[in-house]
């Protein structure tokens, strides 16, 4: 894997994990706790690519690949329940 796709991973693994911070829906957050990124792995707020080494497991093929899947899935559920809440802010949509 080049650096490039290094960095590019790790910047998609946070801003999942911040993404999925804001999940209203606690059941469907809960999911990204057991399938994502371990609670406490990633500093709330953390979008820098410097922690290239602490970050080898979530950014290998087969658990990058399961990671965009279960994101994927959080949000899907999400838009059914809630939505997401950010900045005091809760997302508008057909089911909200």
């Amino acid at each position: 894997m080049t650096m490039k796709q290094m960095e590019e991973r790790i910047k998609m693994v946070k801003a999942m994990e911040f993404i999925c911070r804001q999940i209203n829906d606690e059941d469907v957050f809960e999911g990204w706790l057991l399938c994502g990124v371990a609670d406490g792995d990633i500093r709330y707020g953390d979008l820098t690519v410097s922690d290239i080494e602490d970050m080898e497991y979530y950014i290998e093929d087969d658990t990058f690949a399961e990671l965009m899947g279960c994101f994927l899935r959080r949000m899907a559920r999400a838009k059914k329940s809630g939505g997401l809440y950010c900045g005091d802010i809760v997302s508008k949509g057909e089911e909200n």
